[in-house]
């Protein structure tokens, strides 16, 4: 399988802005969509570029009817798609203001965006503020709505708690002996909350195993020989790390030479999404999640298929989280968009009405069913999957040992915070 990616449209990555589709046609024949991912810096690469990739791509194919049943009819309730793209560089100060240009200047209809935890908790009191539907497609941080009530504000990908949870029943189930364990998790609220959900895990499912070391580098750090020298030396039997983008790829190619990856077992959340970039120069034995059943991770269904082929067929690699995450949020909004104009007699919806719609909503994505089932019915829980870099016969890493695992084994209930209920030894969960 390839693994170049393909180059971006001439000039992308030094744009503000970029719009696709037809601006002569009428507003309410057209829904405008302003979408936000990291078109540069260290997270573009391997994430927003390929989310971006994956909605222009999902958009041109809905807008062209050539999606499979049931997303088998023209864009969204027969309107035509308008893509706005926002670079989502620059800190969440930064994306307040590009989210009020879109909402204020753009007029756009919808906001789909937000990797970064930290621009996820700034944006949403602004998207209540001015009463705007805005789909969170990713972020992992549990906080968003364990902190805060929202009517505008939807997540149409589970938060991270799940990856963590997962990566500790993984081990488990693969009969995984761990007496210590360590981690390395950047310092802001994503790697934060991912180390303090797989401790809590670990606690409940290997009660004997001890942290060996906890480590904090800044986000966008670049250089880990510090925290290498400080693993290496604790000699864990597990290394965590919810690392993501370039700050992982440069974690592992420099880890690597030193031995880390054959002295511990690598566990990494989400990290699926670098396998494309390094190729063959990822390590094998490596446990890989990707906060859902994604690309290699991602379960047998005409639409998987579908996807999958059509976007190696357009970039010339292999869809991973990012564009599967992105996927599933133009997926939901078009389920919520249909069922609000089939409420209202036809017309373009607003923001109330894809609230009302998009509310306890569920939908089939190539990852899987998603359900809109927990803060009141605005955040997604899906199943998940983790599997082990190998080797194939022509030197390709893929992945084995795949275990999947129900939504509602790896997500916790309805109005319960996250680390309260893996506390609390997972009242409930329902695991196979």
């Amino acid at each position: 399988m390839k693994i170049a990616y393909k180059a971006l449209l001439s000039g992308l990555l030094g744009a503000t802005a970029l719009t696709c589709g037809s601006a002569a046609m009428a507003q309410d024949d057209t829904l405008k969509i302003g979408v936000v991912t990291f078109l540069s810096g260290q997270a573009a690469q391997s994430f927003g570029v390929p989310a971006a990739d994956g909605g222009k791509l999902l958009v041109a194919k809905m807008n062209a009817g050539e999606v499979p049943a049931p997303f088998d009819t023209v864009g969204m309730g027969g309107m035509q798609i308008e893509l706005v793209l926002i670079d989502e560089a620059g800190g969440a100060t930064v994306q307040v203001q590009e989210f009020r240009n879109l909402v204020q200047r753009e007029n756009v209809d919808v906001v789909v965006g937000y990797v970064g935890s930290g621009d996820c908790l700034a944006v949403a009191p602004v998207a209540e503020e001015l009463k705007q539907f805005t789909i969170l497609y990713d972020c992992g941080t549990p906080r968003v709505f364990e902190t805060a009530e929202y009517d505008y504000v939807f997540r149409t990908a589970a938060h991270a708690s799940m990856d963590n949870i997962g990566l500790a029943r993984y081990l488990k189930a693969q009969g995984t002996e761990v007496s210590t364990f360590a981690g390395i998790n950047q310092d802001y609220a994503f790697g934060q909350d991912s180390w303090a959900d797989f401790t809590a895990a670990m606690a409940q499912i290997y009660p004997e195993a001890e942290v060996a070391a906890a480590l904090f580098p800044a986000f966008g750090a670049g250089q880990y020989g510090t925290e290498t020298s400080a693993l290496m030396s604790a000699q864990p039997d597990i290394v965590h790390s919810s690392l993501w983008g370039g700050d992982l790829q440069a974690m592992v190619l420099q880890a690597l030479p030193r031995g880390l990856f054959q002295r511990s077992e690598v566990v990494l959340s989400a990290a699926d999404h670098i396998l494309p970039p390094l190729g063959k120069q990822m390590p094998e034995g490596v446990v890989i999640g990707a906060r859902g059943a994604y690309g290699f991770l991602a379960p047998e269904s005409d639409l998987n298929t579908w996807w999958f082929d059509a976007y190696e067929a357009e970039y010339d690699v292999m869809p991973v989280q990012a564009p599967y995450r992105m996927a599933q949020a133009l997926l939901g909004l078009k389920v919520a968009v249909e069922k609000a104009m089939a409420d209202n007699g036809g017309t373009k919806p607003t923001s109330e009405e894809l609230a009302a719609a998009m509310q306890g909503s569920t939908w089939d994505s190539p990852g899987g069913l998603i359900e809109m089932a927990n803060a009141n019915g605005h955040q997604a829980i899906q199943p998940t999957a983790f599997g082990k870099t190998v080797k194939d016969a022509e030197g390709n890493i893929v992945l084995e040992d795949i275990v999947r695992f129900d939504a509602r084994c790896v997500n916790p209930p309805t109005d319960v915070i996250a680390l309260d209920w893996i506390n609390e030894g997972f009242p409930g969960a329902q695991c196979d």
